[in-house]
């Protein structure tokens, strides 16, 4: 989950997580000790993100200039081109490898100041670090937020209308296109977020749930309330399977199959679930573990 970048967090936490995870594999520091490839202890994401974006090019404008750029690329210019384009990716290589060296040196550091602190102890913080975020233990899905609607009462006449997501406005849909997000689910709540944003953009506990299911094989619809949100997702059926699993275990009733999406607007109250379910978690603040240090 750490390595996916499914904990979004600071480089200073990260580097702090990978140095308690050297300690429970190795014990205290020893140059002597194996040490792990990087991608093994830091989410590789975050060093190509160090890396500068790649020059823009206005697209030509005329059809006759982009001939020109054809022909003048299937010759000597294109050869000019292509060694350019080479020695811009050894570069970018060598960055890759300078920052990797410079993230290695830092969580070393670290861990050579965790000596003293047993196999047990360095696990035990490493989870109270990651526990730290709101959505741990939430199971996440990448999927693209197509569209929101509420219900006005004759389905079938309505347009999806696009959704804005900064932040998210369920009751005012608006504005752009569709936006890539996790899709947290978890035992108390349905939650939406930005990738690698701490904070939900919203949340919906299981008693505002008033159905869900599949349109295709490739996209869901869950209904909040008076408001159905579609998403794309390659994941459609382990979606529907984890929302049944949580919501018979909370108590609730059975929802719509995901191969029967509803036609109508529900008739009846949401099923109100125990106290407790709907709480919304504060702010992440981070506290580092006891032992750790941050430079």
């Amino acid at each position: 989950m750490v390595l996916r970048g499914y904990v979004p967090t600071s480089e200073e936490t990260l580097q702090t997580l990978a140095a308690l995870r050297l300690q429970s594999l190795n014990s205290d520091f020893s140059t002597h000790a194996p040490f792990p490839r990087l991608e093994e202890l830091f989410p590789p994401h975050v060093l190509h993100a160090r890396l500068p974006p790649p020059p823009h090019r206005p697209p030509s404008k005329c059809r006759g200039a982009r001939l020109r750029a054809g022909l003048l690329a299937g010759g000597l210019w294109g050869q000019a081109l292509a060694k350019q384009r080479a020695e811009r990716d050894q570069r970018l290589r060598g960055r890759l490898r300078e920052e990797g060296a410079s993230t290695m040196a830092a969580i070393v550091e670290k861990w050579k100041l965790l000596q003293g602190m047993g196999r047990p102890e360095a696990m035990a913080a490493y989870m109270a670090l990651v526990r730290e975020w709101p959505g741990f233990g939430s199971t996440l899905f990448d999927v693209d937020l197509h569209a929101v609607r509420p219900w006005l009462g004759v389905v079938q006449e309505q347009l999806w209308q696009w959704a804005t997501l900064t932040p998210l406005s369920l009751q005012s849909p608006v504005g752009c296109g569709p936006q890539r997000l996790w899709l947290g689910i978890g035992a108390k709540a349905v939650s939406l977020y930005k990738p690698g944003e701490p904070e939900p953009l919203d949340s919906f506990c299981y008693g505002r749930i008033s159905s869900f299911g599949a349109s295709d094989s490739s996209t869901f619809r869950l209904s909040v309330e008076d408001r159905d949100l579609l998403f794309e997702t390659s994941q459609v059926e382990e979606i529907a399977q984890l929302l049944n699993t949580y919501l018979a275990s909370a108590g609730t009733q059975r929802l719509p199959q995901p191969q029967e999406p509803p036609t109508s607007p529900p008739t009846s109250e949401p099923t109100v679930l125990p106290q407790g379910l709907c709480t919304v978690p504060g702010p992440w603040q981070h506290r580092p573990p006891a032992g750790s240090s941050h430079s």
